[in-house]
């Protein structure tokens, strides 16, 4: 079993910057892609940055390109999510995902889930 526990969330104005973390752990942890989504109130739960284990490769939806980094620490089973120049149509609940199956951009074929951590970006 893989447990994600996030952290970091909160608020921040707009133009600000934010860097929300997700730790890793389980007995079966295996080196997994990691990534990370948002889902704002009526919205669909929607893809935000992926990464591979190595960290060899990433990968952006278009609208936060430029704007976030997604990083890894896999000595510590840790990945990041690094939010800079945030607007408030970032405001969300930004959940970290390991394993996907399929198609990484959507929600559906991830395995495992953090519990989300709020990030609120004031106008």
């Amino acid at each position: 079993q893989v447990q994600l526990v996030e952290s970091g969330g909160g608020l921040v104005q707009t133009g600000g910057s934010l860097r929300v973390s997700c730790a890793a752990s389980g007995r079966t942890f295996s080196n997994y892609p990691m990534g990370w989504f948002r889902q704002a109130p009526g919205k669909e739960r929607e893809f935000v940055a992926a990464i591979t284990w190595s960290g060899g490769n990433t990968f952006y939806t278009a609208s936060v390109k430029g704007r976030f980094t997604i990083s890894i620490d896999n000595t510590i089973n840790t990945v990041y999510l690094q939010m800079n120049s945030l607007k408030p149509e970032d405001t969300a609940v930004y959940y970290c995902a390991a394993d996907p199956d399929g198609d990484y951009t959507k929600h559906v074929d991830w395995h495992y889930w953090g519990q989300g951590t709020q990030v609120t970006v004031s106008s």
